[in-house]
């Protein structure tokens, strides 16, 4: 089949907004911490864009996308992009050149690793954050991506996973509870630490994210067309209904709306509807978004409020309930009428993608919180994870950097 020059251009435009997400996840991880530590998690969210689209290029998408060893990892036949077409397509996206596929995926083996520095903020060296990202690639998501979306074995299965459900946020939301549980509670853990230091830099983010999202999601059809298209549509109604359902929720708690739940909420929805985007309707990924924002907001509750479990940014809740709850609705509202190349889910008759669908998310779930166990404890045991609590109670920003993130 020959390169869509359509096709082509959706996909050039959809990986600069995937990229565009990166920056914006640090603007909206730093305007809700604390001043002190407001610029090193833009530093490593940024150092982790040069980082791990470095060791994608190098390894990552071979051991991805190379033809499939056993059904568990790729070959090497496309080590540092050798043999990766510039002019013809892949199998895997008949329309696009080869490369313009494995830049486009590049970008979610960046963001990826870097949705977990919310968990962890605030207390983890930037020294231990660099072999963390590039370990928890390596043993982590590169095999995950392979059986789900490389023609693995969890894909022969018949598991679909559209943008990123089980790959991205379930694996990186229980790392993230697992990297929370290794590393322990902040000093002075409770509501005086837990102050947005600059709301307004949190929503530009946000809103930077929610734009981003449309490439995330809408480009994982690979095509510009129709199902781009639903897929942009249920993304938006996703994360309007998730919002929608934290404003009121905040507002019926506190008694006043607020602002970081509205863009929390947002955030919560477009997880959720990642993994589904390009298997349901509007009208279902609207009643998905409300079952998103009550099943998010009420699981930072639990397990910030009454298990005390200190994920700086709720990142297990906003992204790892979330994807798990999108990825499972799959098997319950997947229709073939929207995606020829999709599953029919329970309500259209076909029950056993439900089974397959909570199969691939457990996997995902151990995969992701007994992975990210084992190689942050092996970092604390060589080279340390967390700062001295006298360099906490500086911030980050200083002791890791040597710089301020304002001058007054």
């Amino acid at each position: 089949m020959p390169i869509d020059t359509g096709d082509t251009t959706w996909m050039f435009v959809s990986t600069g907004l995937v990229m565009l997400m990166i920056p914006a996840l640090g603007f909206f991880e730093a305007g809700l911490l604390r001043l002190k530590n407001s610029l090193s998690v833009i530093m490593q969210t940024f150092s982790g864009l040069a980082i791990l689209s470095t060791i994608w290029f190098v390894a990552g998408f071979t051991l991805t996308f190379g033809p499939s060893n056993g059904g568990f990892i790729g070959g090497l036949d496309y080590l540092f992009f050798n043999n990766v077409p510039v002019d013809e397509p892949l199998e895997i996206a008949p329309t696009i050149p080869g490369i313009t596929f494995a830049t486009f995926q590049m970008m979610f083996a960046v963001i990826t690793p870097l949705l977990i520095t919310g968990a962890f903020a605030e207390r983890v060296k930037w020294s231990a954050f660099f072999v963390f990202s590039i370990a928890w690639s390596f043993l982590i998501y590169y095999p995950l991506a392979h059986w789900i979306w490389g023609g693995g074995w969890l894909a022969e299965l018949g598991l679909f996973d559209f943008a990123g459900g089980m790959v991205i946020h379930t694996s990186a939301g229980l790392a993230s509870l697992a990297a929370a549980l290794v590393l322990g509670r902040r000093k002075n853990f409770g509501p005086d630490i837990m102050v947005p230091h600059n709301i307004p830099l949190a929503v530009l983010g946000a809103s930077l994210l929610w734009l981003g999202w449309f490439g995330f999601n809408g480009g994982s059809a690979l095509a510009s067309g129709a199902l781009a298209a639903n897929a942009i549509l249920a993304s938006q109604i996703g994360a309007a209904t998730s919002a929608f359902v934290w404003i009121l929720l905040s507002w019926k708690r506190s008694g006043k709306p607020s602002t970081t739940a509205a863009i929390n909420g947002a955030i919560c929805g477009l997880a959720g509807i990642t993994p589904a985007a390009g298997f349901i309707s509007g009208q279902n990924a609207f009643f998905l978004g409300i079952v998103l924002g009550f099943a998010s907001y009420f699981a930072i509750v639990f397990l910030k409020e009454h298990l005390k479990i200190d994920d700086a940014l709720d990142v297990s809740s906003v992204h790892g309930v979330t994807g798990i709850v999108g990825s499972l609705a799959i098997g319950l509202v997947a229709s073939s009428v929207i995606n020829p190349a999709g599953p029919d889910g329970l309500l259209y008759g076909n029950p056993m993608q439900l089974a397959i669908q909570a199969m691939g998310v457990a996997v995902s779930a151990v995969l992701g919180f007994v992975g990210t166990v084992v190689i942050m404890k092996i970092i604390d045991k060589t080279i340390g994870l967390k700062v001295k609590e006298e360099e906490e109670d500086i911030g980050l920003d200083v002791t890791q950097h040597a710089e301020r993130a304002y001058v007054t």
